[in-house]
């Protein structure tokens, strides 16, 4: 037999990390101490410098800057021994207990009016089981999802009153159904692959977790539920942030201002995989007055599932596969919402090669509405979503060198400029034909 030494090579032993023959050693202290506390003096200024901005402008920047640095305080503060249970214990069963309490429908009976309710209440309004609810409820409290008014007693807030609508709801059985396994995954996956980028996502951590040979959206096929919650979710997944429509980030009006002028008869924007057509309809109502026409292209049983919910006549649906080439033609411009980052590059450039025939030199723009990371200070939204890609997707959040490296790649085609609100916001990614 060989020793631990002879088996490993460059540090592995099949794929695991070699562990040192001794564990290392660590003072207690550490464990039991703040984070970071040199931070706190400078974090604790900034909070007080944006709250009092944000209480006299009431500006969202200054909220966003709030929310970064409460975070680091938090993290700066806490010590590694809390930070481990935070992770460890808080994180999934917070998560246990709201999609538990979604699939009661807790929330919609909590949160009709600002009526305190008892635990004893919720659990006749929901048809549950009085001590297992009154358990779940105080997670919620602690966790800071609802308030508590008293003794077994408890009142809505903004996210309870949030989640009576499946457009947000949805995103707990959503990531359930067909995202969180896949993560978790993830360790296994990348051990077992000796830590290589996966490449293939027909053969990730996804199909691992969920025991499955099927690609992330043939499962959804096959699971029509889980599909419609996943596209309720990516519906409500950029509300409330700068918008590449919002005046002041892109210049929309250059779509019409070209010669010949866009009519009405003329495709002015093409959303490809634009699932429940959510972006035309902001569009449309951030630009009213805009000729030409507006078209969702996506596969027939999301195309099914839009219709349902009488669009504006303004917007067309049309069923359409990406990986097929592109029928509409000359259209001023096509448009791409979070579709490139579910696929690894194979497959974009595919995507893009069936685009660049359909587009007209000097007229034909294709607008990439996608996360660009930046080198340092990426945001967490951006980073968790990138993990997520990885393990489900075999495919990444790009920085701005990736983006310009996969589009440049495709024949005919590039980057004129990426247009960027601020951090954490997806930037728009202008491309053209050449």
């Amino acid at each position: 037999m060989t020793g631990p030494e002879e088996e490993t090579v460059n540090g592995h032993d099949n794929g695991h990390i070699r562990k040192p023959s001794q564990e290392a050693f660590v003072d207690s202290n550490v464990a039991i101490a703040p984070n970071d506390p040199e931070e706190v003096p400078a974090l604790l200024k900034r909070i007080s410098l944006h709250g009092e901005a944000y209480l006299t402008e009431n500006d969202e920047l200054e909220r966003t800057r709030i929310l970064d640095s409460a975070r680091a305080l938090v993290y700066a503060l806490e010590t590694p021994r809390e930070a481990m249970i935070r992770h460890c214990w808080s994180q999934s069963t917070l998560y246990a207990a709201i999609e538990i309490a979604v699939n009661l429908d807790l929330f919609t009976a909590l949160s009709r009016d600002e009526t305190p309710k008892s635990a004893a209440e919720l659990a006749l309004a929901t048809g549950s089981n009085p001590g297992v609810l009154a358990r779940i409820l105080k997670h919620l409290t602690a966790m800071g999802v609802i308030k508590e008014t008293g003794p077994d007693e408890y009142r809505r807030t903004g996210f309870s009153i949030a989640m009576q609508s499946p457009r947000y709801s949805d995103a707990y059985p959503c990531m359930t159904g067909c995202i969180t396994a896949g993560v978790l995954a993830l360790p296994a996956q990348l051990k077992a692959t000796n830590y290589a980028p996966p490449v293939d996502s027909t053969a990730c951590a996804f199909q691992r977790g969920f025991d499955t040979e099927l690609h992330f959206f043939d499962l959804l096929k096959q699971h029509p539920q889980h599909a419609r919650e996943f596209n309720n979710h990516m519906s409500a997944y950029h509300q409330g942030r700068p918008s590449w429509m919002d005046l002041g980030f892109y210049p929309v009006h250059t779509l019409v201002e070209v010669s010949p002028p866009v009519t009405a008869d003329d495709v002015l924007l093409v959303d490809i995989g634009g699932g429940m057509g959510h972006d035309l309809v902001e569009f449309h109502r951030k630009w009213p007055d805009l000729s030409g026409r507006l078209i969702v292209q996506d596969l027939p049983a999301v195309v099914a599932q839009a219709r349902e919910l009488n669009l504006n006549p303004k917007i067309e649906l049309m069923e359409y596969d990406f990986f097929e080439e592109q029928v509409i033609k000359g259209a001023r411009a096509y448009y791409l919402h979070s579709v490139l980052h579910d696929w690894p590059d194979t497959s974009c450039r595919l995507i893009l090669q069936h685009l660049v025939p359909a587009l007209r030199k000097g007229y034909s723009k294709l607008l990439i509405n996608e996360n660009v990371i930046p080198s340092t200070n990426a945001y967490w939204e951006t980073t968790s979503l990138d993990l997520i890609m990885m393990a489900d997707f075999a495919s990444t959040e790009r920085t701005e060198a990736q983006w310009r490296a996969l589009v440049e790649s495709v024949d005919g085609l590039r980057i004129v400029k990426i247009w960027t609100a601020r951090r954490g916001v997806e930037s728009l990614i202008e491309c053209e034909v050449f």
